[in-house]
C-alpha cells in the first residue's frame, strides 16, 4: 500500500503579514515557512500506520506545488519520516490549480490513500481535497478524525453534526484530515535530518491550465479598538457600553 501526503508550505502563525503591489501580493520578506499543521498531522498518522508492520505500508510520499524555495519545508517532511517527495515546479495560484497539478502527477503514479489537510492555515479554503478526488474520479471522505487499517480494510471516523460517524472505504480514496487524527505531530530526529539530505525530491513541471481566479486585492483586518476597563462597582456603565458602543444588547 502506498500513501501520498499533499503538503502545503505556509507562513508560521507568528508571521506579521504584509502585502505589496497595491495589496495584490504577499510580501515574503523575512517569512518563516512551515508545513501546514493539518498536513503535518496527516504525515504523522501515515508514519504511525507504517510503524505497524501488519499494515504493509510500502512507501509514504509527500507532494507539493511550489517553487524551489519551498524545498526546505519538503526536506523537513522527509526528516520527519517520508520516504520521498514530489515538487511540482509552479507557484500555487489557487486551489483549483493545486488540485489539478496534483491530479496530473497522481494519475501517472497512483496511490492507495491520499491525505489532504482539511485546509491550509493561510487561505483556509478547504477545497483542494474535494477537488482532487473529483479530478481523479475516486471517493473522498471529509472531516476525518481517525483512520485505521483492520484486516486490510480502511476504517474512518469522521465528525458530523451532533456526533461521529464510522465508515469503511475502499482504496484508492482521498482522506480530508482534521484535528484528532493523531495526538501531536512527529518531531524530526537527528538521524532523520541526516537521512533527509539523501532522500529524493522528484521535480515535475506543471501541466498547462488556464487560471480561473485572480487576486483583486488583499485587505488587512482593522486594528482592534483599545480595551476599556469598567469599575466592577459600576455595572450601569458596563450595560451602557454594551448597548451604545458594542451594540450587543
Amino acid at each position: 500500500m502506498k500513501i501520498l501526503i499533499c503538503l502545503s508550505n505556509v507562513p508560521d502563525t507568528t508571521t506579521k503579514v504584509r502585502f505589496v503591489d497595491d495589496m495584490k501580493k504577499l510580501d515574503e520578506t523575512g517569512i518563516q515557512w512551515v508545513i501546514n499543521p493539518w498536513d503535518e498531522l496527516s504525515l504523522t498518522r501515515a508514519l504511525e500506520l507504517k510503524d505497524d508492520a501488519a499494515n504493509s505500508i510500502e512507501k509514504i510520499t509527500v507532494a507539493h506545488v511550489g517553487p524551489v524555495g519551498s524545498e526546505p519545508t519538503i526536506r523537513k517532511a522527509l526528516a520527519i519520516g517520508a520516504d520521498d517527495a514530489i515538487r511540482i515546479n509552479a507557484a500555487a495560484s489557487d486551489a483549483y490549480f493545486v488540485a489539478f497539478q496534483l491530479a496530473e502527477v497522481i494519475r501517472n503514479n497512483p496511490y492507495d490513500i491520499i491525505f489532504c489537510g482539511i485546509e491550509s492555515s493561510d487561505f483556509n479554503g478547504s477545497t483542494v481535497g474535494g477537488m482532487l478526488a473529483e479530478l481523479l474520479e475516486i471517493p473522498s471522505v471529509s472531516a476525518v478524525s481517525s483512520l485505521k487499517l483492520e484486516n486490510g480494510e480502511v476504517i474512518l471516523t469522521r465528525e458530523i453534526d451532533g456526533g461521529k460517524e464510522t465508515v469503511s472505504v475502499s482504496v484508492p480514496f482521498v482522506a480530508i484530515i482534521q484535528k484528532g487524527i493523531t495526538k501531536e505531530p512527529r518531531i524530526p530526529s537527528m538521524r532523520g535530518i541526516m537521512m533527509a539530505r539523501s532522500k529524493p525530491i522528484n521535480v515535475s513541471e506543471p501541466a498547462a491550465i488556464d487560471s480561473l481566479t485572480e487576486i483583486v486585492q488583499y485587505e488587512i483586518p482593522k486594528p482592534r479598538a483599545a480595551c476599556k476597563f469598567v469599575d466592577p462597582e459600576n455595572p450601569a456603565e458596563l450595560i451602557t457600553l454594551l448597548q451604545n458602543e458594542a451594540k450587543i444588547i
